[in-house]
């Protein structure tokens, strides 16, 4: 049976001795549970954040105020500005970001449902 990709960042980041954090939106926490799902995990999963509103981004996350008004909450500026702000929120090294228009409802034009963008810090 072929490993889960959270098996396999685990193994990656025991190995290393390394660390990583989640700041996350449409998803909820649901890859902090992934990854914390796994015996061992808390040798490498130092914490996580779910920032559904704009004020926990910037509040939680250091997200900027003008990010958020200049881009939105889903783009890729501030799918950046989140896992930077984990990073430091959590002194780790990597962090994981998410954000993104789960729907059913809500999407436009310029920014449908299903559209998601994906952060990386690293110390």
């Amino acid at each position: 049976m072929d490993e889960t990709l959270e098996v396999r960042i685990g193994a990656m980041l025991l190995e290393r001795k390394l660390t990583i954090a989640t700041a996350e939106s449409c998803t909820g926490g649901l890859v902090a549970h992934r990854l914390t799902n796994i015996s061992g995990s808390s040798a490498y999963v130092i914490g996580g954040v779910v920032s559904y509103s704009n004020e926990a981004k910037e509040t939680l996350l250091r997200v900027k105020h003008e990010t958020l008004l200049a881009h939105g909450a889903v783009s890729e500026e501030t799918a950046t500005e989140m896992a930077l702000g984990a990073l430091a929120q959590f002194d780790t090294d990597f962090a994981v970001s998410i954000t993104g228009i789960a729907g059913p409802g809500g999407g436009t034009e310029q920014k449908p449902v299903g559209l998601t963008y994906i952060g990386l810090g690293r110390k």
